[in-house]
């Protein structure tokens, strides 16, 4: 292993380790005292707890059960996909295992269901992007789906992975009402959004694309005031069937205020159209390096 190697091993390690604590605390000091059920097999350890409650002083602890369901869901994997599609996964699972069985749980919410499903949603949906950015999930009903996904090709994991999580929450509804299920609902949006914009960047930046007859002055104007690259692009109006020159420019959110004022002080019948970018690599924006 060449030492870019063992600097990304370690680096997803951090990664994995982080995230998986981050989710365990969203479950034990937000989603388990309110009575979140929000999917995957830490979802369904929480409707296990509950129904074995009497049986068990306090029922099953939840890092038993994801324990418990996670282990033939590996070795079926294992023999399917190979040792390469479940190392780190693995890792990720046992983790957050680890961490569910090390961390307490606590009340951090006061039973305030608002609270609990914006916080819990914020810490979880950091975890869960920290260990998609090391290549990895925790498991559960992604694995699953994933494994369906073999027999079932016509159906997407996406697809198969929503119809598992929805009868969990649907279970998590009978346990412990249609409340806590709409809160836990909420929870799972949070969580998706914070996963999602930590996975693609914050930074999110905005493009243009300017139709105009003066598009030497323009392009100029923008390079040297905005000090910004700009792209011409040969188009035809088909319309008119004139050829023209389409602009296109990437700036910073805050610069697209002065961009539109450099355009229409150039040119008032200036055709721009503005959509977001959500993510940009290169000069002037995120330095990216690929890991080998």
């Amino acid at each position: 292993m060449g030492l870019l190697d063992r600097k990304t091993w370690y680096a997803d390690v951090v990664l994995v380790l982080a995230g998986t604590g981050c989710i365990a605390l969203g479950i034990q000091w937000f989603y388990d005292p309110c009575g979140f059920v929000t999917g995957g097999f830490t979802g369904l350890a929480i409707i296990v707890r509950q129904a074995t409650a009497e049986i068990t002083e306090g029922g099953i602890p939840l890092w038993f059960t994801n324990l418990a369901l996670n282990i033939p869901v590996f070795l079926v994997g294992l023999k399917l996909m190979g040792r390469r599609f479940v190392g780190k996964t693995a890792a990720a699972t046992f983790l957050l295992s680890g961490w569910l069985y090390v961390i307490p749980a606590m009340d951090m919410a006061q039973q305030d269901a608002l609270l609990a499903c914006v916080f819990g949603g914020v810490i979880s949906g950091v975890g869960m992007g920290l260990v998609l950015l090391a290549k990895a999930t925790t498991g559960g009903t992604d694995m699953v789906a994933v494994l369906f996904r073999k027999k079932l090709r016509h159906y997407s994991v996406i697809q198969i992975l929503q119809v598992a999580d929805s009868a969990i929450v649907l279970g998590g509804i009978f346990a412990f009402g249609i409340k806590s299920g709409l809160y836990a609902i909420i929870a799972i949006f949070v969580a998706s959004k914070v996963s999602d914009a930590l996975m693609e960047g914050m930074k999110y930046s905005k493009a243009a694309f300017i139709i105009t007859d003066r598009y030497d002055e323009v392009a100029q104007a923008l390079m040297c005031r905005l000090n910004r690259g700009v792209t011409g692009l040969f188009a035809k109006g088909m319309f008119s069937g004139e050829e023209k020159c389409m602009l296109y420019c990437v700036v910073a959110r805050k610069e697209i205020v002065d961009l539109k004022e450099i355009v229409v002080g150039i040119d008032t019948r200036a055709f721009v159209i503005v959509s977001d970018a959500r993510e940009v690599l290169g000069e002037g924006f995120i330095e990216y390096s690929a890991k080998s």
